[in-house]
């Protein structure tokens, strides 16, 4: 884990950068600045965009993942694989620019009832679509050579920074709430251009057709693969979309900034386990080819253990004291406090079960997926349908928590039985158990002290004290403490020397 632990803590720390940025955009500069529904059109115009990026890859992105190791070599600008998989995206964005821009008014028609305004700006759901297709082929490109930093500071620091100074222009009325959704569009270029000034550093930004040297045959392989993850990729994304877009067509526009803020607030609890992720994916892949199923049981089993342990713990410390984080929001985002909870139920599980998806799309019996991932479109879609009328905004929480529940259960019990690996440990349960006495501790804490500033640090301590010290003493899970300890030595002897000094 000696790399893993140190670029994933590098990412989570420029990560968590990020999400400060992030909340000083969503969770301050957005409430002040913009009204409900201008921010549900905001995040629906992203919503739609990204799903766009998602059709226009064509499964590009674990194809990278799946088959780079066996293509990597300097001499001959490894086959010429970039600008294959360059020229497959390409083709996608040309396409699905073209069956944007013909089914238009179809689309907009959709909105007209309960979010007309889309259709004013839906043309702006381009750039932010062929920008991170882009984004996302560069970026797995490079992640596949382990190199991660650059790709996160772009996207989750510089486009931030970029949509901090927008928010500005308008808070100062330079800039109009139309201009603000334009700029705000096309900053999704930003990133994109960064990583290909950065391939171009690292020697890698080929776009010679003439290199590539992949035999047909293998072409037909990696097509195949393709295929099949595109519906996997398209189905994931699609259901973190159509959660937005469904809030947006049943309910309305200021429903929808309610809904897709919270989901932002909740998306800061999975930073360290997507930190793992993007560090640990291509290993597996590397596993795969060398047949080391040993290494990547241990992998399987450390992930599942570390994202358990930081995913939960910091859940727990966000749900004692979710009142006390809601009172700095408007009074009509305290009907996200339960889509907080049901959201981050399906995540907390999707954390736990780690690398299942990793193994799974990069194994022999990828094509499988497909069963799983049209289930959960559908399980959605239909759950959407029946709960969003009954409970609104908590309806799609809970609609989504279940299905990506069901799908992990499914997905991780047939990775199970086909390769006889799986990331479970008896530690696990004891943490699980500690996670539960902590809630409950702070249910019954929850109206102790009147002062709400005393009350938060008492809950956090006391969850501090339930959850996360008997882990530590009792090493309920080693990687974690010899990572802390690591870094109290790297810290002690920072101090040292500077006394010294």
């Amino acid at each position: 884990m000696g790399i893993i632990q140190k670029d994933a803590f590098r990412t989570m720390l420029i990560s968590y950068m990020g999400i400060i940025l992030g909340y000083l955009n969503k969770g301050l500069l957005f409430l002040i600045i913009l009204t409900t529904e201008q921010i549900g059109l905001v995040n629906l115009v992203i919503a739609v965009g990204m799903l766009f990026a998602q059709m226009a890859n064509f499964g590009s992105i674990f194809t990278i993942w799946k088959f780079i190791p066996f293509f990597k070599n300097e001499k001959n600008r490894h086959n010429g694989f970039f600008p294959f998989i360059l020229l497959v995206v390409i083709v996608g964005i040309l396409l699905f620019t073209i069956l944007a821009l013909i089914f238009r008014t179809e689309i907009e028609n959709l909105y007209l009832e309960r979010a007309a305004l889309f259709s004013e700006y839906y043309i702006w759901i381009l750039p932010i679509g062929i920008s991170y297709v882009l984004f996302m082929v560069l970026e797995a490109y490079l992640r596949s050579f382990y190199k991660n930093i650059v790709s996160v500071i772009a996207l989750e620091i510089v486009l931030r920074i970029a949509v901090s100074i927008s928010l500005f222009l308008i808070w100062f009325n330079w800039i109009s709430f139309d201009t603000f959704v334009i700029v705000n569009s096309l900053a999704y270029l930003i990133p994109t251009l960064i990583l290909v000034g950065y391939l171009f550093l690292l020697n890698e930004f080929n776009l010679s057709l003439s290199s590539v040297n992949i035999s047909k045959k293998f072409r037909k392989i990696i097509f195949k693969f393709s295929s099949f993850y595109y519906v996997n990729t398209l189905g994931i994304v699609l259901v973190s979309s159509m959660d937005v877009m469904m809030v947006a067509q049943m309910i309305g526009l200021s429903s929808t900034g309610v809904f897709s803020t919270i989901v932002f607030l909740a998306s800061a609890l999975q930073v360290p386990y997507k930190s793992l992720i993007r560090i640990a994916s291509p290993l597996v892949s590397d596993y795969w080819k060398q047949r080391e199923f040993t290494k990547m049981t241990e992998l399987y089993r450390k992930v599942s253990s570390v994202s358990l342990v930081i995913g939960f713990g910091m859940f727990i410390l966000i749900w004692v004291n979710i009142d006390f984080f809601f009172t700095f929001l408007k009074p009509e985002f305290n009907s996200g406090i339960w889509v907080f909870f049901f959201l981050m139920m399906g995540r907390l599980v999707d954390m736990y079960f780690g690398l299942n998806g990793a193994i799974f799309t990069t194994s022999k019996k990828y094509k499988y997926d497909i069963y799983f991932t049209l289930f959960l479109i559908v399980a959605v879609f239909v759950l959407n349908l029946i709960m969003i009328p009954i409970w609104g905004i908590t309806g799609a929480a809970i609609s989504t928590s279940i299905a990506m529940i069901v799908y992990n259960i499914g997905r991780i019990i047939f990775v199970w039985k086909a390769y006889e690996i799986h990331p479970f440990h008896k530690n696990q349960l004891v943490v699980i158990a500690l996670g539960i006495c902590a809630i409950i501790a702070g249910e019954l804490t929850s109206e102790l002290i009147d002062n709400k500033w005393l009350q938060f640090i008492f809950e956090s301590v006391l969850a501090f004290i339930i959850f996360f010290l008997p882990i530590y003493l009792f090493s309920l899970e080693p990687e974690l403490k010899n990572y802390v300890q690591k870094g109290s030595d790297f810290l002690l002897k920072k101090v040292k020397n500077s006394t010294k000094k």
